[in-house]
């Protein structure tokens, strides 16, 4: 059965098998400034289902970050408001499973005991929450790692942890912020590819930021673009690049196929042109 966090306490209460849903309604954020204020994001509206996964992307300042810090309960709305499964969220929660582009694991615990450190938290015995962590860990292919410190692994390795760790707790939706921004180019392949057969795997909703056109073409079933400030949805569309990895595991040939590239100039153009309008 599937768990979402109380209000009271962050920690996880038992749900309905209702599909898991994430509405994004009217939210808007403004900074104060020394000048007055400063939008970072107007008028969002975004909806997700499970099974969605939904990429945002768009030229630096366009408040791709602060959407997903609204969404995660790090940063309160100006206006507006963000509902997992009905309930309106106000804090950090364990329905919402959150992957940073530093990957923020413990370096003086051993790689079970991260992934198992909201469990332990939740209460669960060490067996219970061993043996959660070991599946998801298996999940992303580190069998075998978790007796391993942190510092034992490579940087596509320690991503693998924190990707297990946001897992463990069972969330409605996974929030990535550019979690593959520090990786070589051959492990960030890599690292895309485990992440769709783990979204297969799981059927979670997904929302992913990134700055790379074609890793957010290869994931997104909805991509997103957003404009700068005030950062607004400007262009939505439908995708199916990873469903077809999925179904043929032929990462190279998809992102070589002349449909990805049309794909790829039409996003380049469209944050190139946003890019260029003047940010208030």
């Amino acid at each position: 059965m599937s768990i979402v966090a109380t209000e009271r306490t962050g920690f996880p209460a038992q749900r309905d098998a209702a599909p898991d849903t994430l509405q994004v309604e009217n939210l808007s954020v403004r900074y104060a400034t020394g000048d007055g204020n400063m939008v970072a994001l107007s008028n969002i509206e975004l909806s997700m289902a499970a099974g969605d996964f939904v990429v945002a992307i768009g030229a630096s300042g366009c408040g791709k970050t602060t959407l997903l810090s609204v969404m995660a309960g790090f940063l309160e709305a100006t206006e507006g408001q963000v509902r997992v499964n009905g309930r309106v969220t106000s804090q950090p929660g364990a329905d919402r499973g959150v992957v940073f582009q530093r990957n923020a694991l413990m370096p003086w615990l051993n790689v079970v005991d991260n992934v198992a450190f909201g469990l332990k938290l939740r209460g669960l015995s060490k067996r219970e929450r061993h043996d959660i962590a070991s599946e998801k860990l298996g999940l992303v292919g580190l069998s075998g790692f978790e007796g391993r410190m942190i510092y034992e692994l490579s940087g596509g390795m320690q991503q693998r942890v924190g990707i297990a760790r946001a897992l463990a707790c069972d969330p409605s939706v996974l929030l990535l912020d550019e979690p593959f921004a520090a990786l070589d180019a051959f492990t960030r392949e890599q690292i895309q590819e485990l992440l769709l057969e783990v979204w297969s795997a799981t059927e979670k909703m997904v929302f992913f930021i990134t700055h790379s056109v074609e890793e957010a073409l290869f994931l997104a079933t909805r991509l997103i673009v957003m404009t700068p400030r005030p950062g607004r949805i400007e262009k939505t569309y439908q995708l199916d690049f990873g469903r077809r990895f999925l179904a043929g595991r032929d990462a190279r040939g998809i992102k070589s196929a002349s449909d990805f590239i049309q794909w790829r100039e039409t996003i380049l153009n469209d944050i190139h042109q946003d890019a260029g309008r003047p940010i208030r």
